[in-house]
């Protein structure tokens, strides 16, 4: 089996990973905030297969207080960016109840309702405001 990282553009490091996060996103016509990285080891994207894969030195677990919703980001994230979509997601898992679901698929509509999907293999699909995910700006804790 072919390397799926094979001709990818590989960022090292927090800033210039985040960077090519974003900007895969933003490409893609995600919201910003889907993925609240940190202390990134590594981000790569394979354009013309649309891979992508972030590593980070521990899991991150992010609270989206707009939906009150915990999701968990593995050391490890992998999954397929296409246009509005990321399918066969890897490495983040959305808090239900007492369970954690992984995610596999997450797609904004099109067109455009301000809406954003998450669907789980276990078959529950969730659907948000699309401004719960919007880049978080650092701010000054003022």
């Amino acid at each position: 089996m072919a390397n799926p990282k094979e001709g990818g553009l590989i960022k090292k490091g927090q800033q210039d990973g985040l960077k090519l996060a974003v900007s895969i996103l933003e490409e893609n016509g995600l919201p910003l905030g889907l993925l609240p990285l940190a202390d990134v080891i590594e981000v790569g994207f394979v354009k013309t297969t649309g891979y992508m894969w972030i590593l980070q030195t521990k899991k991150v677990e992010h609270t989206f207080k707009l939906i009150k919703k915990q999701v968990s980001y593995d050391t490890e994230i992998t999954g397929y960016v296409e246009k509005k979509r990321i399918k066969k997601l890897k490495g983040v898992k959305a808090k239900e109840l007492m369970l954690w679901p992984p995610v596999n698929d997450i797609s904004v509509d099109d067109p455009p309702t301000g809406k954003i999907q998450f669907k789980s293999l276990a078959g529950i699909t969730k659907t948000f405001p699309e401004e719960a995910f919007a880049a978080v700006l650092p701010h000054d804790g003022g």
